[in-house]
């Protein structure tokens, strides 16, 4: 048999196939959205934290609305922070000194957030697994939602 016979059979496996494996990433993916979810509201409820919930899935609280201009996607931004998890261990700050970053280069998380905020304004980013650092880092496991506190010193 030549292979022009085969040929529509092998591309619907192959479709499927991929269609499959799609679909299985997909829901992996939807169940630990959904996870991130519960565990940032319920870090909110046991704080007794008032947040507002963005299209993206980050939520925010805005603590000091700041009088200047709002980061676009190419500033730089200079900034003072703090990263934690939600049980409390920090894995990144600011210490003594702000810093200045590409705000094109941050995760995602932060993309989202700090145009939130104006030059001299504070705020505390619930950011999910995915907008953050879905695979980990040193000092953050997989799968883990991380918590800002950012303080919005200037954009550039």
């Amino acid at each position: 048999m030549t292979i022009k016979r085969w040929l529509p059979l092998l591309m619907l496996l192959a479709a499927t196939s991929l269609l499959l494996g799609c679909s299985k990433n997909d829901d992996t993916d939807e169940k630990q959205a959904q996870l991130d979810e519960e565990i940032i509201q319920d870090y909110l409820e046991q704080n007794n934290i008032t947040a507002e919930r963005h299209a993206s899935g980050i939520y925010y609280k805005i603590t000091v609305h700041g009088a200047g201009k709002h980061p676009e996607p190419n500033s730089l931004v200079e900034v003072f922070y703090k990263g934690y998890l939600t049980n409390g261990n920090i894995f990144d700050k600011t210490a003594n000194a702000s810093r200045v970053f590409p705000l094109s280069n941050l995760i995602e998380g932060w993309k989202i957030g700090i145009p939130l905020l104006q030059e001299g304004g504070s705020g505390t980013f619930f950011i999910p697994s995915a907008l953050g650092y879905p695979n980990g880092t040193n000092n953050v496991p997989p799968h883990s939602v991380l918590i800002f506190d950012i303080d919005l010193v200037s954009v550039q």
